[in-house]
């Protein structure tokens, strides 16, 4: 079953975080709508608690993700730090043009690991605490 984040407060309508895969040490959630302004702090709020309970190695599927702003991007820096903090890393995945012009504008590519999509994401994550890709019918995001 996946976390549906969405509607669940005025600031998150036009953002929706998927949790589509929660292993030990690892997640896959999926980012999509509107990462800015009025979205950041529950944005945050979500993404701290899954670090949390333990994810410290992230993918964030950027695929449906619209539109990103520098407070957006403030707010991957931030889960950056608190992934890198707890020995963990933060993977993006499947950036759109817009949220690669917005990396390479700000000179902040260099900061995160970007791949083409989540299986090459997740090719990077320690084999250890890798999950199994693309989930199953057993998984709970099915």
């Amino acid at each position: 079953m996946a976390l549906r984040l969405d509607g669940m407060s005025a600031e998150m309508r036009s953002l929706a975080v998927t949790a589509i895969v929660q292993e030990e040490e690892c997640a896959v959630l999926r980012v999509s709508g509107e990462l800015d302004l009025r979205t950041e702090q529950a944005f945050l709020a979500e993404a701290r608690s899954i670090v949390s309970a333990g994810h410290r190695f992230l993918v964030l599927d950027l695929t449906a993700l619209r539109f990103c702003d520098s407070r957006g991007l403030s707010c991957l820096l931030a889960l950056e730090w608190l992934c890198r903090r707890l020995e963990g890393r933060l993977f993006l995945a499947s950036l759109g043009v817009r949220m690669l012009r917005l990396l390479v504008g700000t000179q902040s590519l260099g900061v995160f690991s970007c791949y083409p999509t989540v299986g090459h994401a997740l090719a990077a994550v320690p084999d250890g605490s890798r999950p199994s890709w693309p989930p199953g019918p057993e998984s709970p995001a099915s």
